[in-house]
């Protein structure tokens, strides 16, 4: 690994929204897009023109609000597609095609020469309307080796800027994605984007995969939204890559929690609990072993500071709790406790959270004190 960077291009405003069932406003859509670039995401994909002209007018308003971050659209590699990209206001397309024998034959109904061929007329087609080229490999990941060579020779060839490798089903492991990512970076100039799906519940790792293979950008979506199982999620992407390996990306990742209640509200996709990064419980703790290291030393427990995501650490009392947390939490409603009374606290703790199934309040806390204290002077 020698790269010091990669280029996140975030396509939460397209295959993010091409989950079933979700569906964003313009005004959503224009909400998103500048909380992206508010963070720092270099460049987005953020619209299907040939959908038609309400797609159209959201892709003309997004690129009307002069953002920093650079724009693509998405299209088909074909004369429809390639048209209503070139009415948008956006210099970048995304031109995708399938590459795999199984799409060419079963899907197109055509050969490996056909694929070769639409790809330098439709590259040198969409230069001539003044736009730049990304070349999609759909289906990327089953397609033959040797014809992607081919693939990319042809797109570099006809001026593509960039290949993007899609796992468009989800099918590849992180192992599998270095070799091939590898093979490509060795084989071309063209800068080599990640495009990953989480059928297989790997899409962040094998994104991080392909960049330590030589991939120059990823595609990424917010809380992983996207087909199915979704893509590789933004936050997980970025913040692997910031504390695992110190590759920049130029986000602020603070920015995360903001981004992610805009699109989980925006989706009508609540963000699971502990979902990675940004789920309510990921930097909540409650057993007893691990609370008190932290007390101790947040080092003890802590592989990434909340901070840096915009998060921080909450100490929750439950079942596992031990009692030097709970003499930490009644502390904290000026409540000092000696090793005893903490116990007998602990046992009305265990026995709420069994109950009730959640954690106790601050009110809660306050109710045991002054139930339970009176019993246990008389016991002692």
């Amino acid at each position: 690994m020698t790269q010091s960077s990669v280029i996140v291009n975030d396509t939460t405003l397209r295959d993010g929204e091409q989950t079933a069932g979700v569906s964003f406003s313009a005004e959503e859509r224009i909400a998103i897009a500048r909380a992206l670039a508010a963070a720092g995401v270099a460049e987005m994909e953020i619209g299907i023109p040939v959908m038609g002209a309400e797609e159209c007018d959201n892709i003309l308003a997004i690129a009307s609000l002069g953002l920093p971050s650079s724009l693509m659209v998405w299209g088909r590699m074909c004369e429809p597609d390639l048209m209503a990209a070139a009415s948008c206001g956006v210099h970048m397309v995304n031109l995708s095609i399938p590459v795999s024998d199984i799409q060419i034959r079963h899907k197109l109904g055509r050969d490996r020469e056909w694929v070769l061929g639409t790809i330098s007329h439709f590259v040198n087609r969409a230069q001539t309307l003044g736009m730049e080229v990304c070349v999609g490999g759909e289906d990327a990941s089953r397609a033959d080796p040797d014809f992607l060579l081919r693939v990319l020779d042809a797109a570099e060839a006809a001026g593509a800027r960039r290949f993007r490798f899609a796992d468009t089903l989800g099918l590849m492991d992180p192992f599998s994605t270095y070799k091939r990512i590898n093979q490509l970076r060795q084989a071309t100039s063209l800068e080599l984007e990640m495009h990953a799906h989480n059928d297989l519940g790997m899409a962040t790792a094998n994104t991080l995969a392909a960049v330590l293979a030589g991939a120059s950008h990823i595609n990424t979506t917010v809380n992983g939204l996207g087909e199915r199982a979704g893509n590789a999620a933004l936050e997980e992407s970025v913040t692997a890559m910031h504390h695992l390996y110190n590759i920049e990306t130029g986000i602020d990742s603070r920015h995360f929690p903001d981004i992610s209640r805009l699109v989980s509200i925006a989706s009508g996709r609540p963000i699971p609990v502990n979902k990675s990064i940004v789920g309510d419980a990921v930097f909540t703790h409650e057993a007893g072993i691990h609370v008190d290291g932290l007390i101790k030393n947040p080092l003890n427990y802590q592989g990434v500071a909340p901070e840096t995501v915009g998060r921080s650490h909450t100490l929750v009392l439950g079942k596992h709790s031990g009692s030097g947390a709970v003499m930490h939490a009644y502390a904290g409603i000026g409540i000092a406790l000696t090793e005893f009374e903490a116990k007998a606290m602990l046992a009305r703790i265990r026995e709420h959270a069994v109950s009730t199934k959640r954690t106790p309040s601050t009110d809660d806390l306050k109710r045991f004190y002054l139930e339970a204290m009176p019993r246990a002077s008389i016991q002692s």
